[in-house]
């Protein structure tokens, strides 16, 4: 592949709702540009961005990749997203490397939650968009009603470049809107043709629309448009080009991504109005004069890029796909790792089309190309000279909120997977492993139950280990409401030494609910000698891990050795020890034992229709709504006190319940005192596997 400059490259993210054609979109502009000799198909299992094994299996995008296209001498890095809510950590990556978007809307299905989702993510970073309507050689398909709905939701920013020309229920050709003249096809050329009876009213209207935002770009154009004049195609399409790198327009068009119709214009749509990188602009941070640097895609700069996405295969290797942010990238420099703090060589250059590596000698500011083997080198992380050391800021991951259990189906495979999902974290942003040591169990956290079976599916196939997923045991503590006193004889006689341990204790509520116990010795004239105190300071250590009721860990107890006993030849650190261990579990037992539940403060981010089937839901799931505010985009925030054990499947359930369009996000708030109901199920819970473990023995 040829090595492009600034101006010749344009950066573009396919973005929409699962299912609305991207991946046969990326596969046509492939065929297009001369990279496939036929079209790949999902059902096939043989597209080019969808490499993956588990991405062929279930027939829909699961990673973000990346086909770089030539188009009438300019380069355009087609960025193909998943469209499913469980991997929006892909489109996230995506997005942040991407300087344009085309959401793709299924001309059958129109407006879905993912192309809201997508219109939003454009919002939120200021990307300039086209839409485009697929499938419209499927019958129903209604581009009109697409322009209609999306006119309904956003405004008359959404301006119609073509409409499409049917007969026979058919689709022919389109028509231009910009020089009001008809095409059709046969077989792959464009002829011209007369413009229909039927589309003659809709043309002129769609026109005037480009032509009064055309006459917004500058006084004189205005003056002009009043004055009757018309303006030529090259005036126009300079106006346009504007409106769209400053959204203030939204081209809409259509075609049929298997038939290969519609996208010969797209692609030279997307070169003629989508800016290319040196009109965007990027800045980080100078770390040797602490000033900012804009780097704003300036060959003639310093190098510096920054890491937007890891590919991680046991297969094709460890790949680390940068954005130039500034100056030139050739094989062989030296980089500095502002993150991680070293310095590396990095050997060849590559660009990614799909999973297959193609080597170049260099990319220029604002391109997007792949690093082999950078050790060290994670998503996100800043790359540039020492000389001129520059970090770029983190772009936004969601954070994940579904976990599951896991656990090794063999146990001689907890290294393997332990390494495996290092690999898998390397790559996926939204995937944490944490290790809950006081409930001994390890967790998987994932964007959603999809997201967590595909990452099991990955182990499985990639890593070759089997884990096992179930539902997370709850943090739930112990503690006492009342208070009890207590004596323990600990008294063994076997040949030769005994054992005599006695103690005597009180044990209260403590005030201080994030330490187990606090130990305290009131012992007079030398009852319990005072080299025994550890020893019995230990028994109450080992007796907090696990607590008498339903073997949850202990807090906020008090306890308190005021007297006993001892015996100068049998006594010991030992036996003192046991007695201290006995009389906690008595003293703990008779002082009100309660079960504590974690608490976590949730907020629903829910559209306004669906306000009152999420309060009710959340007053279900015992919890207490405490208020809601309104947010952009018609939607509230509604805030909440739900029990942890109440949000187990939540995300599930909040996309059944919303089609997909609430959000949440929560964190843990504190403990409070279980209902009596859960606290018996957990001490019954609890009583049944003590039964099992002495069954078995």
């Amino acid at each position: 592949m040829k090595v492009y400059t600034t101006d010749k490259i344009r950066n573009v993210v396919l973005l929409g709702h699962g299912g609305s054609g991207k991946t046969s979109l990326a596969e046509s502009f492939a065929y297009l540009a001369g990279i496939t000799s036929r079209m790949g198909k999902v059902t096939d299992k043989n597209t080019i961005s969808d490499y993956g094994k588990e991405e062929q299996k279930r027939q829909f995008s699961i990673n973000t990749s990346v086909i770089p296209i030539e188009w009438e001498g300019h380069k355009i890095n087609v960025i193909d997203a998943p469209g499913y809510f469980d991997f929006v950590g892909e489109v996230e990556e995506a997005v942040s490397a991407a300087g344009a978007a085309i959401i793709v809307v299924n001309g059958k299905s129109g407006i879905e939650v993912g192309t809201q989702k997508a219109w939003e993510i454009c919002e939120k970073y200021k990307l300039p968009r086209i839409v485009y309507v697929s499938n419209m050689d499927v019958d129903n398909a209604s581009f009109r009603q697409v322009v209609e709905d999306m006119t309904n939701l956003y405004g008359k920013k959404m301006a119609p470049f073509n409409l499409p020309i049917r007969e026979d229920e058919k689709f022919v050709g389109y028509v231009n809107v910009i020089t009001e003249s008809g095409n059709r096809w046969q077989g792959k050329e464009v002829v011209p043709c007369d413009v229909p009876e039927y589309s003659k009213a809709n043309l002129s209207l769609c026109r005037d629309t480009l032509m009064e935002a055309v006459a917004e770009t500058s006084e004189e154009m205005m003056e002009r448009y009043f004055g009757g004049e018309s303006f030529s195609e090259a005036e126009i399409r300079a106006a346009l080009r504007s409106n769209v790198c400053d959204c203030s327009i939204v081209p809409m068009t259509m075609g049929s991504n298997i038939l290969c119709q519609g996208v010969y214009t797209l692609l030279d749509d997307i070169v003629k109005y989508f800016p290319s990188p040196e009109n965007r602009q990027v800045a980080g941070i100078n770390m040797k004069t602490n000033e900012i640097y804009n780097g704003d895609y300036d060959f003639s700069k310093a190098k510096s890029a920054y890491i937007w996405k890891t590919i991680v295969d046991p297969f094709i290797g460890k790949y680390s796909l940068i954005k130039v942010n500034s100056g030139v990238f050739k094989t062989d420099d030296l980089i500095y790792n502002v993150d991680r703090d070293i310095e590396e060589k990095i050997g060849k250059i590559y660009v990614l089309q799909g999973n297959k590596p193609i080597e170049v000698p260099e990319l220029h500011a604002g391109d997007i190309g792949a690093l082999a083997k950078l050790t060290a080198a994670r998503t996100g992380n800043s790359l540039s000279t020492k000389a001129t050391t520059i970090k770029y800021g983190k772009f936004d991951i969601s954070t994940p909120y579904t976990y599951m259990r896991y656990k090794p189906k063999n146990k001689g495979d907890v290294d393997k997977i332990s390494q495996a999902l290092q690999k898998l974290t390397h790559e996926d942003q939204t995937l944490k492993v944490v290790n809950d040591a006081e409930n001994r169990q390890t967790l998987l956290y994932g964007m959603g139950d999809q997201h967590l079976e595909v990452i099991v599916s990955r182990l499985l196939n990639e890593y070759k280990v089997e884990v096992e997923l179930t539902k997370p045991k709850i943090a739930y503590k112990e503690t006492i409401k009342g208070k009890s006193d207590v004596e323990y004889k600990y008294k063994k006689q076997s040949g030769g030494h005994g054992q005599y341990g006695h103690v005597k204790m009180r044990f209260s509520p403590s005030d201080d609910l994030e330490t187990p116990f606090v130990f305290e010795q009131e012992v007079v004239g030398g009852a319990v000698p005072k080299n025994y105190y550890p020893a019995v300071e230990k028994g109450l250590q080992e007796s907090v891990v696990k607590g008498p009721m339903a073997a949850y860990p202990v807090v906020g107890v008090k306890a308190v050795l005021y007297d006993g006993s001892y015996h100068p030849v049998d006594s010991s650190e030992q036996a003192f020890k046991l007695a201290a261990i006995q009389a906690f579990k008595k003293g703990f037992m008779e002082a009100k034992p309660i079960l504590l539940e974690p608490i976590a403060s949730i907020k629903v981010t829910v559209p306004d229709a669906y306000t009152g089937d999420v309060m009710g839901d959340l007053n279900k799931r015992r919890g207490r709504v405490l208020g809601m505010n309104p947010c952009a985009g018609g939607k509230q925030v509604i805030e909440a006190d739900v029990p942890m054990s109440s949000l187990y499947g939540y995300c599930t359930d909040l996309r059944s319940m919303t089609g997909g369009r609430g959000d949440y996000a929560y964190e843990f708030a504190r403990y409070e005192q279980a209902p009596s109901d859960v606290q018996e199920k957990e001490v019954a819970a609890r009583a049944s596997k003590v039964a099992e473990n002495s069954a078995d023995d």
